[in-house]
């Protein structure tokens, strides 16, 4: 299938893409396409769980049929939603949602500790069910207070839990890789009649020299193929990389005799998954405890997939859309718990694939979502999948949690890490996590109830990383605010005053998007006697700048609306902000029109404050009437809005600088906006 994109220009007048209704034939293949996608991640979890916990291929194929069916319910809560107000439900973007990976470490944790105590594989599955349900209905409620609170979850405390998230997951495709031949997290061994036998987790003693050789050989041709699929191929083959290697993977185990499918003759062609299938769930507080914070992480996550599609289809996501967002994913949860589920959120995968194909209706997303829904019904098909050998499905998994660590990556480079505050978060989070993830059984040490957050690296990261931000960024004192963000603490004059060369660079360069002769000449005016001096010092190195200093100064910032721009990150960020991205169809052509035909023109960018900016349209209009002034003049005219954005930057930055505009700036930290 062919990965066709859809052309803003085909958008109906006045309909914004993301609301187009396609026609049905589109919306099929759209729909499955974003299924394929999704598919081989959506099966992972309950097999995971189902794998670690020693549950019956039978209960297994029950497990996968109830977990797409009722991703295909969530999913269509997120993209359609329901409700207005506060009280809104689903987002209504492109977002698919899938079981969380965050779940998975804790839910075997609590299975297994339910196994440990002499429970059955089926009462750690109902204690985990318990824990799920409540959990949904904390997320639910807790959405709109949670919406205020992003100002405590930056990129920093974000960013490396998602890291740790791939990191800590790592064993858990061990466990499959090395099944049958290793003890460990997988919780059990196979004897040579095939039984299961339960061992202790943390017991990673080689029992089958032969067949680990044999595990290794198809995970790593599995991922080899996977790699392969990757790198040289394009479009849609590359977005189902992982269900190719899976396909292939088994098909070749088939060949070999190491791939069975018994149980896809015996099992129903049709088949509807009922409430509390395994039995009526069980509560335990520590339990409950742990899924509050895997949902409080599954937040931050929704939270990041939800700002990065509003980016991508071109619509501005405001608090109240966070908290929409959340409640579907806590209202999803609640049902997965009663529909023999777990807990969802959006797929992070399904959101590269809105990226790479720029179809962007969300009922394309609902189409999926009706898809799956037909599957879950189908037993065969989950049958079929419940086939695959544990070995493929570990080689896949490598791929899949690697590429969650990668993301985790890719937000810490939106991090300062000239401020060691972030570098101490960052560090210990994942020492503190790689701890237990090296060594789990460390948790032994702690007393039952304790156990739960110290036999998860991804619990007991998540606590650091908030923990840490909360106590280096929002208690106390500020201290030295170096390179400083707003809201973050403001730089007081005595600290100026004391500050080195360097230091002082560090934390003004981002005001003059780093021109160092505007940073030296300021220094030399050392020391001011207050804020307005300091302030009156670079506006003069700016005004008093050669002819030449001040054309590089002009230079060095970005056209507006370029996606190529990487050097001014906080430019970029202060028009973001004020709904740049927001900009679509002829409104974003007019843009790029006009910033070729000024630059052109006048050898410079067309620089806007974006402080300063009440709609894009006002800009565009009034910049086509600035093209008939002189080279002198649009000069001047640039300076001017460079000056107005240096005194935004310095409001937000130094104490006393602008008591006015300081206390905006921390009630919109306050509030999230």
């Amino acid at each position: 299938m062919a990965t066709s994109t859809v052309s803003q220009s085909t958008t109906k007048p006045g309909v914004h893409p993301v609301d187009e209704v396609l026609p049905a034939p589109q919306l099929a293949a759209y729909g499955f396409q974003h299924v394929l996608a999704f598919y081989a991640g959506a099966v992972l979890v309950p097999i995971l769980v189902s794998n670690a916990l020693g549950l019956t291929n039978e209960q297994l194929i029950h497990l996968i049929n109830a977990d797409l069916f009722t991703c295909g319910i969530a999913s269509i809560l997120q993209a359609v939603g329901f409700g207005r107000g506060a009280w809104r439900v689903g987002i209504r973007l492109p977002l698919l949602q899938g079981v969380t990976f965050t779940a998975v470490s804790p839910m075997i944790a609590i299975g297994l500790a339910v196994i440990g105590t002499g429970g059955t594989p089926v009462d750690g599955l109902l204690t985990i069910y318990g824990a799920v349900i409540v959990a949904g209905l904390f997320t639910f409620f807790v959405a709109p207070f949670f919406a205020r609170l992003l100002k405590y979850f930056p990129p920093v405390v974000t960013g490396s839990i998602i890291l740790i998230i791939g990191i800590a997951l790592v064993p858990v495709a061990a466990g499959d890789i090395t099944f049958g031949a290793i003890g460990g997290l997988n919780g059990v061994v196979i004897d040579s009649a095939g039984a299961f036998t339960p061992v202790q987790m943390f017991d990673y003693s080689l029992r089958n020299p032969e067949l680990l050789l044999k595990n290794l050989a198809y995970a790593g041709g599995t991922l080899a193929l996977i790699l392969a699929v990757q790198r040289f191929t394009r479009g849609f083959l590359q977005t189902v990389a992982v269900l190719i290697g899976l396909v292939v993977g088994t098909f070749a185990a088939f060949l070999l005799g190491d791939a069975h499918f018994d149980d896809v003759a015996s099992s129903a062609m049709f088949g509807i998954t009922t409430p509390f299938y395994f039995g009526f769930p069980q509560f335990s507080i520590t339990a409950i405890l742990s899924m509050i914070i895997v949902m409080l992480i599954t937040m931050v996550e929704t939270t990041g997939d939800a700002y990065a599609t509003g980016e991508i289809v071109g619509k501005r996501v405001r608090p109240s859309d966070i908290a929409a967002a959340i409640r579907a994913d806590g209202l999803a949860t609640t049902l997965g718990g009663v529909l023999n589920s777990f807990p969802y959120t959006a797929f992070a995968e399904n959101v590269g694939l809105v990226r790479l194909t720029q179809v962007k209706s969300r009922w394309v997303v609902a189409a999926a979502g009706v898809i799956m829904i037909i599957l879950g019904l189908l037993p065969k098909a989950a049958a079929i999948v419940a086939g695959i050998p544990h070995p493929v499905l570990g080689g896949a998994a490598l791929a899949l949690f690697a590429a969650v660590a990668v993301a985790g990556i890719q937000t810490l480079q939106k991090v300062d890490f000239t401020d060691h505050r972030n570098s101490i978060v960052v560090g210990t989070t994942i020492g503190a996590a790689g701890l237990i993830t090296g060594y789990g059984a460390i948790a032994g040490a702690f007393p039952g109830w304790a156990q739960i957050f110290f036999g998860s690296g991804i619990t007991l990261g998540a606590i650091v990383a908030i923990g840490l931000n909360l106590l280096f960024f929002h208690t106390g004192g500020h201290g030295q605010a170096v390179a400083g963000r707003p809201g973050e603490g403001l730089v007081t004059i005595e600290q100026v005053n004391d500050m080195t060369p360097e230091q002082f660079g560090e934390t003004f360069g981002d005001l003059v998007q780093g021109a160092p002769w505007a940073v030296e000449l300021a220094y030399r005016a050392r020391p001011f006697a207050d804020a307005y001096a300091l302030r009156g010092a670079f506006q003069d190195a700016l005004l008093g700048a050669s002819g030449d200093e001040q054309l590089t100064l002009l230079q060095s910032f970005p056209d507006l609306g370029s996606s190529a721009d990487t050097a001014h990150i906080r430019y970029a960020a202060d028009h973001e902000t004020k709904g740049l991205p927001t900009l679509v169809g002829e409104d974003l052509d007019d843009l790029t029109e006009l910033t070729n035909a000024y630059k052109e023109k006048y050898g410079f960018p067309l620089v806007v404050s974006a402080s300063d900016v009440d709609r894009y349209e006002k800009v565009i209009a009034h910049g086509w009437t600035r093209l008939a002034n002189s080279v002198a003049a649009e000069k001047a005219s640039g300076l001017i809005e460079v000056a107005k954005i240096f005194n935004h930057r310095f409001d937000e930055k130094v104490a006393d600088a602008n008591p006015i505009a300081a206390a905006k700036v921390r009630i919109a930290a306050e509030y999230g906006h």
